[in-house]
């Protein structure tokens, strides 16, 4: 049966939390938990809702699956007699993590003016509430100023022990790889910075309870073993499998990777530019399905169409791609066709000879010689001009060019990757871009999802450039502030990850010396209006501004409904009415706008029915 949604809690603010724990709005401690303040183990409970009728049950808004215990740890054998322990390792951990980051997505958005202390050890509780493990904090210290965290926790009846055990035995290495996962991944996203945590002991290796200690990346110094399991794909291993590149890998020990690195990071290879801009981060379902298809068509000499919004990151992608292929070893060169004039196109693309115009004083290799051997990257390539894209087409179908000016042709080998941020068949359809040319890009299509559609990964990007714009600023900020996490990933981006890594970028530059980056720090007025910055406020929730005036508030709530007549009852039924409208009926959209759970909106719904129909 259905359970049915219960009223909502009243909710202790930030504000009320901090004067009752002695003014710490940034720092938390185990001792501070107090059994009253939300979210309890009674609000999460409250959240899960079963709907056998059409086959559903939800945490919230989110869906959730009843699996049998014994199913999972038959797929954990599978993988791990497949792909190995190392491997399988790797895929349970990173699906942990986006486990943990989406329970503290749901933390977030449901309990926003939650106890900072509390909203922390809501993902103990929420792993217990899952099945998974039960959780006891020993001790627990984070100051969000300082950048610093420090928690111990034991983990008992932990499932993935029992299916490890039932199948192994007790044996020398830890097995809890998924807990590991989400603990990252929870905290990460609630800190603003990356926290690796670490199991010390395991029931898999005879302890009598599982043990694990989480810490700020940079307290614990070497994270390269950590980072190891969080990455999407081990990039090196795949371009060890290449002959060409089997050499050079055993001839040199790879470069190590900084403490402030985030997961899914391939390690820079030696051809990679200084400072690590060219870096991919991410653990989310989008950005993992993305690398195992650049790790697929790598090795091959396809040609790869890039597509995805501005600032998504596809020429990283494509300098990983070249990175990963044979090729690593000859040329990547990059040509971005938006900055080029036209009447140059021709003579930058294929080179010049001596005399061929006025200036041509010397003759020069255009970019498809410079290439030879390597990877060709076109960036923008829907803005070629009709005449550029035939004479781009003929040099990919022949494989050989000639220069502007000159009588011979010259052969290359070249692997062309493009990228364009439109769609090339709508252009097509509309005349602008050559048929033929689309069908000879399009081999291999990637599409980059928008960062609003990998927000799991927020909090990984957000520590990576914070290192790397300190570092390359010598600046030293210690993270991010509360409000300024839950603004950014609150945060549209339409400018996607370029758009990120400016904005942190600018909060290096603009925050004091030793704290944290805050708000104003990341936005200014054009990015963010007037309400969302005062509704943010200084406590870090989102509420009414104080300057709001409250008879002009009622005058606009007795224009909304009608009436002079304030009525709770047909105010509720306006704001769920129109939730629905704003959302076109998608009921857990319009929840979340509320502040509501799916269920607890539903609920309120049926309950106007009944009104609705005897009036």
């Amino acid at each position: 049966m259905r359970k049915t949604p219960p009223a909502k809690t009243p909710r202790i603010s930030l504000a009320e939390a901090a004067r009752e724990t002695g003014g710490l709005l940034k720092k938390g401690r185990v001792d501070q938990i107090a059994p009253g303040h939300h979210p309890t183990m009674a609000d999460l409970t409250e959240s899960l809702f079963f709907s056998p009728g059409d086959g559903r049950i939800w945490l919230n808004d989110q869906r959730m699956l009843l699996l049998h215990s014994s199913a999972m740890g038959h797929l954990r054998r599978e993988l791990i007699d497949t792909l190995g322990r190392e491997r399988a390792r790797g895929l349970l951990t990173r699906a942990g993590y986006v486990a943990g980051a989406r329970d503290a997505q749901l933390v977030r958005e449901r309990w926003p003016q939650g106890d900072t202390t509390t909203v922390f050890m809501a993902g103990t509780r929420l792993h217990a509430l899952e099945g998974i493990v039960k959780v006891t904090p020993v001790s627990y210290d984070f100051d969000i100023d300082r950048g610093t965290y420090e928690g111990e926790f034991l983990w008992e009846h932990s499932s993935e022990d029992d299916e490890h055990i039932e199948a192994y035995g007790i044996g020398t290495e830890s097995a809890c790889w998924t807990q590991v996962g989400y603990a990252t991944g929870y905290v990460t996203s609630l800190f603003g910075q990356l926290v690796i945590f670490r199991e010390l002991d395991c029931r898999s290796m005879g302890a009598a309870v599982c043990r694990v200690v989480g810490r700020n990346a940079s307290a614990w110094g070497d994270v390269r073993e950590d980072l190891r399991y969080l990455e999407a794909k081990d990039f090196r291993a795949l371009a060890a499998a290449s002959p060409p590149a089997r050499a050079t890998l055993h001839a040199a020990p790879p470069p190590p990777v900084a403490a402030g690195e985030g997961p899914g990071q391939a390690r820079t290879a030696p051809a990679a530019t200084a400072g690590g801009r060219h870096e991919i981060v991410g653990a989310s379902s989008a950005f993992n399905s993305a690398c195992h298809q650049l790790a697929r068509v790598a090795p091959t000499q396809a040609t790869v169409l890039f597509t995805g919004e501005s600032g998504v990151g596809k020429e990283v992608f494509a300098r990983r791609l070249h990175r990963i292929s044979r090729r690593a070893e000859g040329p990547f060169v990059a040509v971005n066709c938006a900055a080029i004039p036209d009447t140059l196109i021709e003579s930058e693309l294929f080179g010049v000879e001596r005399g061929a115009f006025t200036g041509a004083s010397v003759s020069r290799p255009g970019r498809f010689e410079r290439a030879d051997g390597g990877t060709l990257f076109l960036d923008e390539i829907g803005t070629l001009s009709l005449v550029s894209q035939g004479k781009l087409l003929r040099a990919l179908q022949e494989g050989e060019i000639e220069r502007v000016g000159g009588s011979k042709t010259v052969q290359v080998d070249v692997r062309l990757v493009a990228a364009t941020n439109v769609d090339l068949l709508a252009e097509v359809e509309a005349g602008r871009f050559r048929e033929d040319l689309y069908y000879r890009l399009n081999v291999f299509p990637m599409h980059l999802p928008p960062l609003r559609e990998r927000r799991d990964d927020i909090p990984l990007l957000m520590n990576h450039f914070l290192q790397r714009e300190c570092a390359r600023h010598g600046r030293e900020v210690v993270g991010f502030t509360p409000r300024a996490v839950r603004a950014l990933l609150g945060y549209a981006f339409p400018g996607n990850i370029r758009e990120l890594q400016n904005l942190v970028e600018r909060g290096v530059i603009s925050a004091e010396e030793g704290k944290a980056i805050d708000v104003p720090h990341l936005f200014r007025r054009e990015q963010l209006s007037d309400e969302t910055l005062l509704a943010l406020g200084a406590s870090g929730h989102l509420g009414r501004p104080a300057s709001a005036d409250p008879q002009h508030l009622h005058g606009l709530l007795r224009d909304a409904l009608g009436t002079e007549q304030l009525s709770l009852d047909a105010l509720e039924a306006r704001l769920l009415r129109d939730a629905l409208l704003a959302h076109e009926g998608n009921v857990s959209a319009a929840a979340r706008s509320l502040g509501l759970s799916r269920a607890q909106f539903a609920y309120r719904l049926d309950k106007q029915r009944p009104a609705a129909a005897a009036d």
